[in-house]
């Protein structure tokens, strides 16, 4: 039961509690992340968050979850996933940080959940709702995924890891940057966040 554990506490936390020979040792649980920013008619709609988990994690959840051994999550399985493994991550935000006018926009809850396994590896998709209407000025959406604890290294993959989905009628830019100006883990390391600025096209 060693990983519905480490779903129900911060990852690495309860790493460092059964192992705490590892304590100096970070991350422990890599995660992937590649994330589609979603428009509709209005504007920003969301975010839809991809992470595909390092084998030695992906293996526990299996040995604890996949029931029928078929080295497949059926529904029932993915389910329970979502109630032990994934929901408590909504104390955390989901590791996921938003700024919307350079305001933060905290995670409370997200959408659509699904569990999957390819190529011996776990993979969580999910759905964050975040509502920005466009207008003709631009606004500017700020998204990193992070745990500040760094128990968990949540880093972008390098084959688009950053995807627009949108109809024409906005103007879309954004970049890839390390943000020099904050840190975390002792102030070792600086998040990479997705900087986007969008409006309504004239005419």
């Amino acid at each position: 039961m060693k990983s519905r554990v480490i779903a129900l506490l911060p990852l690495g936390a309860f790493l460092l509690f059964v192992f705490p020979q590892l304590s100096l040792s970070h991350p422990h649980v890599f995660i992937q992340n590649t994330l589609a920013i979603v428009f509709d008619q209005q504007g920003l709609a969301g975010v839809r968050v991809k992470w595909v988990f390092d084998e030695f994690f992906s293996s526990m959840i299996v040995g604890d979850y996949d029931q029928n051994h078929n080295n497949k999550l059926e529904n029932s399985e993915v389910e329970t996933i979502k109630r032990e493994a994934f929901t408590n991550l909504a104390n955390y935000g989901y590791f996921t940080f938003i700024r919307i006018q350079g305001k933060p926009f905290k995670v409370e809850y997200v959408r659509d959940f699904s569990a999957a396994l390819a190529g011996g590896k776990l993979i969580y998709e999910f759905w964050i709702p975040c509502h920005v209407k466009a207008s003709s000025t631009f606004k500017q959406f700020i998204i990193s995924q992070y745990d500040p604890s760094y128990y968990t290294r949540v880093a972008f993959g390098k084959d688009q890891p950053v995807k627009v989905i949108s109809e024409p009628r906005f103007e879309i830019s954004y970049r890839i940057a390390k943000n020099m100006n904050k840190s975390y883990y002792y102030s070792q390391i600086h998040p990479i966040e997705v900087v986007m600025r969008f409006r309504r096209k004239h005419g």
